[in-house]
């Protein structure tokens, strides 16, 4: 034993690691690594647990705001009835719409000059008025025949909105003219939507909601969801210009889903006939039943010249303020400020529109078409930023009250076995209100007071024509007190 331990290698020869001298360099060095792992260990323990942590507060943030977001969907009801569904379906739609929007306008509007994306918006808005002329003679008849498949056409709708966003994602980079036919395919299926979801909301009214209140809560929030897509587009296309395509796609795939989680009261269409959106004279009584009436006429040509005004705003200031920025301002400041305020009004007049409690629809749509001409008037006479953006503000609110005015004629005047199809039409002649508007505004010189005296000088007519209706009107459709609510 001594002779072995006489014999055997110091540690540090033995393989064991040498300890150096806490006195010498050697140690002092060990200790300040010792200490900067000690550091940085503590250091990435907090970071993880603070990462943890904000999961973690994420998570039940997101998790409340969707609990908010279903509390208040289903509100009145609305829950038990199907209603909310069909709100989250709709803001779902909106979002995929807008993901595709902000795709489409960094192509065809903000990547060329001037001269020529006037060129290509007029040929996408050539291509827009194209479901429309789809819509009345094929596309509306055979969804009025198909009642029962109505949930499976919301379906399809969004499958084939996923399919072309798809598909649009190897051509939007180049910005050829496939994109326009693709555009098409989109503009299409959405319309088609569009009308289905009209249908649907009388099927699935609650007890304590009224048919305009309930409009205006698909309304708002279609237009909730599109203010945030639009951001979430916007901060997509920063990583390319087909990732909002992207995210579109995913987004349809929801809607798909959501679509089929409908009850199945929106598939039944018992006694259901079609609208005609006109008057019937006196002497043919068998047809008077499926016409309109006269008021719900006025509200259509009211509403129909307050809609193509927000079409005009939109694309006309789009390329006057990037040409010719009002006041002084940079082209983006102004025109963010005019479409800011478009967006602003109409989530107003939507939420107005909600609760409001007006005893004359007749009155109440003639007076925002008198506002409106006020407002295109003071733009004209007093051309600058302050005047467009009231312009714009005021387009935005006086439309969407508008279309309160006339879904409540609709639901007062049209009898129920046609109310459904009236919805429908009622919609695709405002839609295609807004494109004829848009088209007016890319045709007209850029010049900002051409612009505003030829906005004041239509809703001047048509403000003169809808007084005149008015007053043909019967005197109990005139008489504020006597008209049933609005909301």
């Amino acid at each position: 034993m001594g002779l072995v331990a006489d014999d055997a290698p110091p540690e540090s020869e033995a393989g064991s690691p040498e300890r150096p001298s806490p006195s010498g360099p050697a140690g002092g060095e060990g200790r300040a690594v010792g200490r900067g792992h000690s550091r940085l260990g503590r250091v990435a323990d907090r970071a993880h647990r603070a990462a943890g942590a904000t999961a973690v507060g994420t998570g039940r943030a997101v998790g409340a705001t969707g609990r908010r977001i279903r509390r208040a969907t289903s509100a009145e009801g609305a829950g038990e009835s199907g209603l909310a569904k069909l709100i989250e379906l709709h803001a779902v739609n909106s979002a995929g719409d807008m993901m595709v929007t902000v795709a489409l306008a960094s192509t065809i509007f903000f990547s060329v000059p001037t001269g020529e994306a006037r060129g290509r918006v007029a040929l996408y808005l050539l291509i827009t008025m194209a479901p429309f002329v789809l819509l009345a003679p094929v596309i509306g008849p055979l969804l009025d025949r198909l009642p029962s498949g109505r949930r499976s056409a919301m379906a399809l709708s969004m499958l084939a909105r996923a399919a072309i966003a798809w598909m649009m994602t190897s051509s939007i980079a180049g910005g050829g003219l496939a994109v326009y036919p693709e555009a098409l395919g989109v503009l299409v299926a959405s319309k088609a939507y569009g009308v289905v979801r009209s249908v649907v909301v009388p099927r699935l009214l609650p007890a304590r909601v009224t048919l305009v209140k309930a409009n205006a809560r698909v309304t708002l929030a279609g237009l909730l969801a599109t203010g945030l897509a639009g951001a979430v587009g916007g901060l997509l296309h920063l990583v390319g210009p087909d990732w909002p395509l992207r995210g579109a796609f995913l987004v349809y795939l929801g809607g798909a889903l959501l679509a089929f989680q409908l009850p199945h009261q929106v598939d039944l269409a018992k006694d259901e006939e079609r609208a005609l959106l006109h008057t019937r004279p006196p002497d043919e009584p068998r047809l008077r039943l499926r016409a309109v009436g006269p008021s719900v006429v006025l509200a259509l040509g009211a509403e129909g010249t307050l809609r193509g005004l927000s079409g005009f705003l939109t694309f006309f200031l789009a390329f006057l303020l990037r040409v010719h920025p009002a006041s002084g301002l940079p082209s983006t400041a102004a025109l963010g400020i005019v479409v800011g305020a478009l967006g602003v009004g109409n989530a107003l007049g939507t939420a107005l529109g909600s609760w409001l409690r007006s005893r004359g629809p007749e009155i109440l749509v003639t007076f925002l078409l008198a506002v409106a001409a006020a407002a295109a008037v003071a733009a004209a006479v007093f051309y600058g930023i302050l005047t467009l953006t009231l312009l714009a503000g005021t387009a935005g609110v006086t439309q969407s009250l508008g279309k309160v005015a006339l879904d409540s004629l609709i639901q007062r005047d049209v009898p129920e076995r046609v109310r459904t199809s009236a919805f429908a039409r009622s919609e695709t002649l405002m839609q295609l209100a807004w494109v004829l508007g848009g088209g007016l505004g890319i045709v007209l010189p850029l010049i900002g007071r051409v612009g505003a005296s030829t906005a004041a000088g239509l809703l001047l007519l048509a403000l003169v024509l809808t007084v005149h209706g008015l007053l043909r009107l019967p005197p109990a459709s005139r008489r504020v007190a006597g008209a049933p609510d609005v909301a």
